[in-house]
């Protein structure tokens, strides 16, 4: 018997399997339904042009900066991302930039909830040390710091909501920038590498922990 249908999938029947499902070996008609394939969410096609974003990062590890760049398209009338693009003069990371570009931007094309990639690469500790931000911020990696740069793209377009920083975090922040702190310790209460010693108190950078109250 001719096959006019396209073959999208097949499946392997054993004899007996076939008999006791009532299906004799001059059957030719396959159910539809077995054929299908089930996809969680459909790929969003690219239009010819996006609007979108770039983002400086300077760090203490290079003397290069890295430049982020975040294309959006518009589902439903809002806007979330569907590219990323990082590009810097440094040659020395360019395998790994590559490979994450690719995979953050095949997670960004599938249209579903892409807020989870900024716990998990900001959550990348560099075996070297980390470094402190412009601000006092402190960043464990590179990665992290990209990480961050996502996620002050979905606050911009509005999918994640900022977090409320308090004057007395923000104040302790631009002194331990100020006084030049070089390491810190994990913290027990948002696992980022931010806890440093300040006034005789060990305090997170990140979240405002501390066990002095």
């Amino acid at each position: 018997m001719k096959i006019e249908k396209k073959i999208v999938g097949f499946e392997v029947v054993s004899k007996n399997a076939a008999e006791e499902s009532g299906i004799s070996g001059s059957t030719t008609e396959t159910s539809e339904s077995s054929a299908d394939i089930i996809m969680m969410q459909p790929l969003l096609k690219r239009p010819v042009e996006l609007e979108g974003s770039t983002y400086r990062i300077r760090t203490p590890l290079s003397e290069h900066a890295l430049y982020v760049t975040i294309n959006d398209i518009l589902v439903n009338g809002k806007r979330r991302p569907y590219e990323i693009f990082i590009n810097s003069k440094n040659m020395e990371n360019f395998a790994w930039i590559v490979a994450l570009t690719r995979i953050l931007s095949a997670v960004f094309r599938h249209g579903g909830d892409a807020t989870f990639l900024v716990e998990e690469l900001r959550s990348v500790f560099d075996p070297r040390g980390g470094y402190f931000k412009p601000g006092g911020k402190y960043m464990p990696s590179l990665v992290a710091e990209i990480g961050e740069c996502i996620e002050n793209h979905l606050i911009k377009i509005g999918i994640i909501q900022p977090p409320e920083i308090s004057r007395e975090l923000q104040s302790k922040r631009e002194k331990a920038q100020s006084i030049g702190i070089a390491g810190a310790e994990q913290c027990p209460k948002c696992s980022q590498l931010s806890v440093v010693r300040l006034d005789g108190c060990d305090t997170c950078l990140e979240c405002g922990h501390s066990k002095c109250g």
